[in-house]
């Protein structure tokens, strides 16, 4: 029964891990691409909005209320569990929601996809990453909606000694600061080629 029940749960293991390998191929094929063009003609640096700092500075956060949620599900503490996994959905949605305002800034300074690719590939690489948050948006809303439906100790107790849901917590956790620490390691990444433009307002 174990080695089936082992079995039954290696699929989502190994869609999780295919994803992450899969993502670390395209960005670095995008980064690639953006040293290569960059020496070439039309280059022109363009700023990062200032916005996009404060969007790390969320997704960040987010990665802390998480892992305050995966301690309080081991150590039986249902009621912060769902509390913190609630704060992260919501800092999720609100680094979209700045992304978007980061976008807008540019705009606004008149940066936009077409014309100067080094614009371009402010868009293209935030926008690739902004897609992975939304897939992970979509995870934690699972995770969020079983926990508000399990509202009594019993139902969570035994939802939580459960080893598939264990693992499927524990993967789409793995996921989530996955795609936090890509966004800084991509942030870091334009920040020294472009620098942040501190005179766009919000």
């Amino acid at each position: 029964m174990s080695n089936m029940l082992t079995k039954r749960r290696e699929p989502f293991r190994f869609m999780v891990w295919l994803g992450i390998a899969s993502s670390i191929m395209i960005f670095t094929m995008l980064l690639v691409a953006y040293v290569v063009r960059q020496t070439g003609p039309g280059w022109t640096t363009a700023k990062l909005p200032n916005v996009f700092l404060i969007s790390t500075g969320v997704i960040l956060l987010s990665s802390f209320t998480l892992r305050n949620a995966i301690q309080a599900f081991r150590h039986e503490r249902f009621n912060s569990y769902r509390t913190n996994m609630a704060t992260t959905f919501g800092l999720g949605i609100l680094f979209v929601t700045l992304q978007a305002w980061g976008w807008r800034q540019m705009i606004r300074a008149g940066i936009e996809l077409e014309g100067n690719p080094a614009g371009g590939f402010i868009y293209i690489i935030s926008g690739v990453h902004l897609l992975h948050i939304l897939v992970g948006l979509v995870l934690l809303a699972i995770l969020l909606a079983e926990a508000m439906r399990r509202r009594l100790y019993v139902d969570s107790f035994v939802y939580s000694v459960n080893p598939p849901n264990s693992l499927k917590i524990k993967l789409i956790t793995l996921y989530w600061h996955f795609v936090d620490i890509l966004w800084l390691g991509l942030f870091a990444f334009l920040a020294i080629h472009h620098g942040l433009d501190l005179n766009l307002t919000l």
